[in-house]
């Protein structure tokens, strides 16, 4: 008897690159079908939280809220250097001299509002908001400053923005170590088998993906915030590399650093169950 998995990740050409022949059949799982979710990955990390999906693309920093029920799988996800988070505001300014405003952030459990929390004290003050209404709402002055993430690092200078830190070259330059954007889960209640069976599809999935990118053109500008196709193809160039084939050594120390420094600073709980099971 075939069992159905729930997949949920966002609509950002990343993903639906890695995803789409997955999802369309092209790679399988034995035993499995696959029913995808597409959604923003504040609403991902928030079903998460609720146990909603059996596998799902999150956040980082919500992963620091999920080792109890979830574990981290070695493909699929965003890690690597040069694509962390940008703060940016209307004029140029510094982030002493934010310390105290209000900063919208694309979700309260996004890596992009834990780097900023462990970037220094005094950054508090965020406004949760999709990814996408940031800029905007910086122009309306409902904030001062705004963490962008996805499409919106290619966009934010036409749209009259200045760049005030690159919170990922600050992580680079603290740790050396690229940084953990975006991971995918799977219910420890899976099994390792399945976990294991599961990682290894993704993975077939990407490199299927890689082999074949025309195959998934039509279906990434379909969800893709962002239509022009330079930006989409930049977009897919700097968020899937090889970290997304596999984590690895230095991968996973990534992750594990990043949640180490949140729990040190109160951020997430503690876990003592593994990261990965496969």
């Amino acid at each position: 008897m075939t069992r159905t998995l729930t997949l949920g990740y966002s609509p950002c050409p990343n993903d639906t690159f890695i995803f789409h022949a997955l999802v369309h059949g092209l790679v399988t799982i034995p035993g499995f079908t696959v029913r995808e979710r597409l959604e923003d990955v504040e609403t991902l990390n928030r079903l998460a939280l609720a146990g909603t999906l059996d596998l799902t693309k999150v956040s980082y920093h919500a992963l620091g809220h999920l080792r109890d029920r979830y574990v981290l799988l070695r493909s699929g996800g965003a890690l690597g250097r040069g694509c962390g988070p940008l703060v940016v505001a209307l004029r140029p300014t510094g982030m002493a001299e934010l310390r105290g405003r209000r900063f919208a952030v694309p979700g309260t459990l996004t890596t992009a509002n834990l780097l900023l929390q462990l970037y220094g004290e005094g950054y508090a003050d965020i406004v949760p908001m999709p990814f996408d209404r940031i800029m905007p709402a910086l122009k309306s002055g409902e904030a001062d400053a705004g963490v962008i993430i996805h499409e919106s690092r290619f966009t934010y200078q036409a749209a009259g923005f200045h760049a005030v830190q690159d919170l990922g070259a600050w992580w680079e330059e603290e740790t050396g170590l690229p940084i953990p954007l975006g991971g995918i889960l799977a219910r420890r209640d899976l099994g390792a088998g399945t976990v294991a069976a599961v990682d290894r599809a993704i993975r077939a999935s990407l490199e299927q993906a890689r082999r074949h990118p025309a195959r998934a053109r039509d279906y990434i500008r379909e969800h893709a915030q962002e239509l022009d196709d330079a930006v989409t193809e930049a977009h897919i160039r700097l968020y899937v590399n090889d970290f997304s084939c596999d984590l690895g050594d230095e991968g996973t120390h990534a992750v594990e650093t990043l949640l180490a420094r949140a729990e040190a600073r109160g951020l997430i709980p503690p876990c003592n169950l593994p990261l990965m099971i496969s």
